[in-house]
């Protein structure tokens, strides 16, 4: 599929231009936030403690008197970063054992099916909670963890594909050339099977920022002060009575931003779906 074409299907799906509107304005807070954060996410200020919503403080502050608008702009960081490296790492993972698994079969497909099969009996938050629980809680090993807990999907989409693609006259007539193996799979093989991984991919952020949001509302994700949606859910959790603004608004922010990623990839995947092209 052409950029043009790919492009062209895009602008016709509003929902899924609303969810890439969404996931440019997250980018953009990201790495503005220097410049956009009014005041220090981690500054202390007593005389504003639990504050309401104001002209100073326009989300309010938390129960150490931060501003919750930095430290929510701060904490788009957090989930960015979680998203894009957690993704990376299972996205590498699954296109390595996919595309060995669906080119060579036999033996070989067998064994990292069964490695699978076995990777799902687990559930997956629940074995995040015992590596984490082992490990000392930080944004590095959230991200590696969810990385390495969440490939299985990826494994199985591009076996599925590379099941298909291996039987192309492409593909043969590479073998009769004497092409080699490494070349097939990452020359020939994967370009054509990285639309779908793509839809996977997006998706996939959606879901490390709420395995994230969810362990840090735990005490056991990134910890303070660092600033993240998830531990500002929790002082919101401790205050709800006195001070809804700490629950509503980081929740807001995890609602939208999840949703925004999952329009994305929805659109993505009709764009280059021809099958779902009218």
């Amino acid at each position: 599929m052409t950029v043009g074409l790919f492009w062209q299907g895009l602008r016709k799906n509003p929902l899924a231009l609303g969810g890439g509107a969404i996931v440019a304005l997250l980018f953009v807070v990201s790495f503005l936030a220097p410049l956009l954060s009014p005041y220090d996410p981690n500054n202390i200020d007593v005389r504003a403690i639990l504050q309401a919503p104001d002209l100073t403080h326009w989300l309010g502050t938390d129960q150490l008197g931060r501003d919750l608008l930095s430290r929510m702009i701060w904490g788009s960081r957090i989930s960015l970063k979680v998203g894009f490296v957690s993704v990376g790492i299972s996205t590498t993972i699954g296109l390595v054992l996919g595309a060995i698994s669906g080119y060579y079969g036999g033996w070989v497909d067998r064994l990292i099916m069964r490695l699978v099969d076995i990777m799902l009996c687990f559930p997956t938050f629940f074995l995040i909670l015992a590596v984490i629980a082992i490990l000392e809680p930080s944004i590095w090993n959230i991200m590696i963890i969810i990385g390495l807990t969440s490939w299985e999907g990826v494994t199985r989409l591009v076996r599925a594909e590379f099941l298909s693609l291996k039987e192309r006259d492409f593909v043969v007539a590479a073998k009769a050339q004497g092409v080699k193996d490494l070349r097939i799979i990452f020359r020939h093989l994967l370009p054509n099977a990285m639309a779908p991984i793509l839809v996977s991919a997006t998706l996939g952020v959606a879901g490390a920022i709420l395995t994230e949001s969810a362990l840090s509302f735990l005490g056991i994700g990134v910890q303070p002060p660092t600033p993240s949606w998830g531990n500002i859910l929790t002082a919101g959790k401790d205050n709800i009575e006195i001070a809804w603004w700490l629950s509503l608004y980081p929740g807001l922010a995890i609602l939208i931003t999840v949703l925004g990623y999952n329009l994305l990839g929805e659109g993505i995947r009709d764009a280059i779906d021809p099958r779902l092209r009218v």
